[in-house]
Order: C-alpha cells, then sequence, then structure tokens
C-alpha cells in the first residue's frame, strides 16, 4: 500500500464528511493535536521503565486519547453519538494531577521550563497543549464542536505541567523558580 495519495497536492486535505484546505482552522486544531502527540511519544521515550512505570502507562493512554480528540474534531457535521471525548476522561485527568501533586514540593512563584532533558520535553507538551487548546477554542467560534475536547486539552496542560515537576522531583533535579516575580502560589 502506497502511503502517498496525491489527493493533498493542489492544498486540500480530507475531513470527515468532506475536503477542506490544509489551513483551515479544523485542520490546525487538529494538527496542534497531533503534534502534541508527537511530543508526547517522545518524553515516553525518554523515561525509565521503572522510575516512570506509572506515568508511560497514562501517557500511552494520553496519546490515544489526543487521537480521539483530533477524531472529533475532523467531523465536517456533527453527530454526537460518535465522539470519543467525555467528560470522565477530563476527570481522570484530575485524579492524576492530584497524584502527582502530593509528590512536588510546594511552589511558591512560577517555575521557569526545565530543569532535566525531560520535564523540559513535558514544559514543550504543556505549551503545545496550550496552543492546541487555543485553535480548538477559535474553531469552536466558527463550527459546533465537541466542547469536551477543549475541557479535555485545559485540564491535560495542567497535567503536563504536573508531570514535569515530577519528572525533576523523581529525577532529584530542582525546578528553578522565576525570581523576578512575586510569591503567587500559597496554601
Amino acid at each position: 500500500m502506497a502511503i502517498y495519495t496525491r489527493t493533498g497536492d493542489q492544498g486540500e486535505t480530507s475531513v470527515i464528511g468532506g475536503r477542506v484546505s490544509k489551513d483551515d482552522i479544523r485542520v490546525e486544531a487538529y494538527g496542534a493535536i497531533d503534534e502534541l502527540n508527537g511530543f508526547v511519544g517522545q518524553a515516553r521515550s525518554m523515561m525509565d521503565d521503572e522510575i516512570f512505570a506509572d506515568v508511560r502507562q497514562q501517557l500511552l493512554e494520553i496519546q490515544h486519547e489526543l487521537f480521539d480528540c483530533g477524531s472529533d474534531l475532523a467531523y465536517v457535521s456533527l453527530d454526537e453519538g460518535k465522539y470519543k471525548v467525555t467528560r470522565n476522561m477530563a476527570e481522570r485527568l484530575e485524579q492524576w494531577i492530584d497524584r502527582l501533586q502530593a509528590e512536588n514540593p510546594p511552589i511558591e512563584r512560577f517555575i521557569l521550563p526545565g530543569g532535566s532533558g525531560l520535564a523540559s520535553v513535558l514544559h514543550v507538551c504543556r505549551t503545545v497543549c496550550r496552543r492546541a487548546e487555543r485553535r480548538t477554542v477559535t474553531l469552536g467560534h466558527s463550527k459546533e464542536i465537541n466542547g469536551e475536547t477543549v475541557a479535555y486539552l485545559n485540564r491535560l496542560s495542567d497535567y503536563f505541567f504536573a508531570l514535569a515537576r515530577t519528572a525533576n522531583t523523581r529525577l532529584g533535579v530542582t525546578d528553578v523558580e522565576y525570581i523576578r516575580g512575586a510569591k503567587v502560589f500559597r496554601d
């Protein structure tokens, strides 16, 4: 089977129910999600099997769910019965975030992305996730979308923040605080 089809050579691509320009906001939204999925795969590949067994499995589940997000956004006309992203997916992320946060030291200031190489990639995941969320919100201004996708992406970026900090904690690397800012987090 050939990987190339030549059907996109004129700047259009197929979506579920039709064809659109490759720079259509729908394609931008699920393209950003696809980009995020690539970075999630990179982060997962950097994780030691023993130290990060729990989160490696979570990230694998997230990769599947990112495909679900892209699928939900690829519909030209809505069919709610076919949606894959549900509220319970965001709620499960909240549970994972709470477990990760329990491992992390208290935070008072904003932190700079970085620390360990793994945490750096997880911060890239966080920022690409925020972009995917923004593109999805923009799409929702002009087209009907599954709103659960926005909630999921919003929670997922929080997950990546917590996980980046946990990666540093588990690897014995201290987060670097943004020293020019005030103390903004308090218990």
